[in-house]
């Protein structure tokens, strides 16, 4: 099992950046795949990308296609969402979320999820 503790977010206008980070516990973190979800008020946690255990790999949502950039750095067992251009519909409640095996975006397969972290974008 993997602890999760999410830290990063904030208010910010239209067109500002923030980095999420997501620190983890546990020997396991360089093996797990790890991604990020977020959830606004009123809907469903959806997913936003997902990177490999190597970093290698990488998967992302359209919506964040151009402005999102997950990454992880196995050696300080943290993970990290770069999140520029921000806009109003990017505001919710971001979570990290630890799994093994393939780097998907489904939410069922991942095993292990922080508290999160609120983000919210004024325009």
């Amino acid at each position: 099992q993997v602890q999760l503790v999410e830290s990063g977010g904030g208010s910010v206008q239209t067109g500002g950046s923030l980095r999420l980070s997501c620190a983890a516990s546990g020997s396991i973190f360089s093996t797990n795949t790890m991604g990020w979800f977020r959830q606004a008020p009123g809907k469903q946690r959806e997913f936003v990308a997902a990177i490999s255990t190597s970093g290698k790999d990488i998967e992302s949502d359209d919506s964040v296609k151009g402005r999102f950039t997950i990454s992880r750095d196995n050696a300080k067992n943290t993970l990290y969402l770069q999140m520029n251009n921000l806009k109003p519909e990017d505001s919710a409640i971001y979570y990290c979320a630890s799994r093994p095996g393939y780097y998907g975006p489904d939410e069922i397969d991942y095993d292990d999820w922080g508290q999160g972290t609120q983000v919210i974008v004024s325009s």
